[in-house]
């Protein structure tokens, strides 16, 4: 694939192999720096069975072609579609994080892979999270309606929109047409503009419900903004107070926040970029690191670090931020057709379901865009192999994600089959 280079490459790598002893670390690129570490195999006073050296052999083999495939799918950033990109992967065998590109195209500052990114809907799954803990705690019921904790929010002639439908896409609210188009003269509309809660749920109020609640799946961000509100009612406190003490300092997270009306990101982070055209057809890049996050808030305003979200993941999964009797709602998906185009839904209470190849495994996450930023995350419901990666996408808000795209590459690497 043909690259327009905006800067010379930049890349770090970690790798560590469980278990096995480690191939030799095949040579980097000039600009690249990489280490290995092994954690040997210890064998008996007598020598090991053919068989089992046999096994170790293929099980050494396999984490190195892993990782092999996983540095390949981050090289040669930044390139014309990406400036950064930061990932994580582990399995029983293996744990390995990779950095590649610069986290600040114009001072050409390496991403060392401890920076923080604007995680968009990613936000959800922490969202749901406290909800989740709410309804264990008996102050939120699935089955109670937003007309019931909320009064006078939604239209007098919507219908009875139930906690549950909030939290699987399945309320059928309308959401409001609060941001630009991207590729269009409007595209930062609102990016320094504050929303209070209220009027950002109530935007798309004008217009008629969806579908009847409960009978469809639509993915939105308007049912979690309803849930952020949710929260505060029944806690009396803010959403923001509720989520560092049920989620980010439970789960240990040292660099995760929810940044609030600030536009800015705390400390160390990658800088987010929007490719644009020029009159003469000529490409030049935005920096859209700054941006006011209220527009999103409880679906989409968290930053974090990769380091985070791997915590996050393993603490969610093995039941240690919600009850195991509600975390199954997470993996939870309705027997119900998607909105509009009919498929079968695929989306839990906060979290996708994902299966790559018919009959291969099934893999749990979530997916998050701000301009400048896409990232993601997907674990087995075991948490035992996981994927969590941040790309600085200069088209985050437009791009397919197919197999050649730099996403799809990263995401066939750790959690499907590596092309050759």
């Amino acid at each position: 694939m043909r690259r327009n280079r905006i800067a010379a490459f930049a890349a770090t790598a970690t790798v560590i192999a469980l278990g096995v002893s480690a191939a030799p670390a095949m040579a980097a690129p000039a600009a690249s720096h990489a280490s290995v570490q092994s954690a040997q195999s210890v064998q008996p006073a007598h020598s090991a069975s053919r068989a089992a050296d046999k096994t170790a052999d293929k099980t050494a083999d396999k984490t190195a072609d892993k990782a092999a495939a996983l540095r390949k799918a981050i090289d040669g950033l930044p390139d014309g579609a990406a400036t950064a990109a930061q990932v994580r992967y582990k399995d029983k065998d293996l744990r390995w994080s990779g950095t590649s590109g610069e986290a600040d195209v114009r001072t050409h500052a390496p991403v060392k892979g401890d920076e923080r990114f604007r995680a968009g809907s990613i936000t959800k799954t922490f969202t749901a999270a406290v909800a989740l803990q709410l309804v264990h705690e008996g102050k939120l019921d699935l089955d109670g309606t937003v007309q019931h904790y909320l009064p006078g929010l939604l239209p007098a002639h919507y219908p009875d929109v139930k906690v549950g439908q909030l939290l699987n896409y399945t309320s059928g609210l309308p959401g409001g047409d609060t941001r630009g188009t991207p590729k269009t003269p409007d595209w930062d509309k609102g990016r320094y503009t504050t929303w209070d809660h209220r009027t950002l749920v109530q935007a798309g109020f004008g217009k008629p419900m969806e579908f009847t609640p409960g009978t469809q799946q639509h993915y939105s961000n308007i049912g979690y903004n309803v849930l952020g509100m949710l929260i505060e009612k029944v806690t009396g406190r803010t959403y923001e107070q509720e989520l560092r003490d049920r989620v980010i300092n439970r789960a240990g997270l040292k660099d995760t926040y929810s940044p609030g009306t600030s536009f800015r990101i705390k400390g160390r982070h990658t800088h987010g970029y929007e490719a644009l055209k020029n009159a003469d057809g000529t490409t030049r890049l935005v920096d859209t690191t700054e941006w006011d996050q209220s527009e999103t808030w409880a679906s989409g305003d968290l930053i974090t670090t990769t380091a985070d979200l791997d915590r996050f993941v393993s603490a969610l999964f093995a039941g240690r931020i919600v009850p195991q009797q509600e975390l199954k709602l997470m993996f939870t998906v309705p027997q119900v057709p998607q909105y509009e185009s009919g498929k079968p839904a695929v989306y839990g209470s906060g979290l996708a379901r994902v299966q790559l190849t018919k009959g291969g495994p099934v893999y749990w996450g979530k997916t998050g865009s701000r301009y400048g930023y896409l990232n993601g995350f997907a674990a087995t419901q075991d948490g035992k192999q996981s994927l969590i990666y941040s790309v600085n996408s200069t088209d985050a808000k437009g791009e397919n994600v197919t197999p050649d795209s730099r996403v799809g590459r990263i995401i066939a690497a750790g959690v499907g089959t590596p092309s050759a």
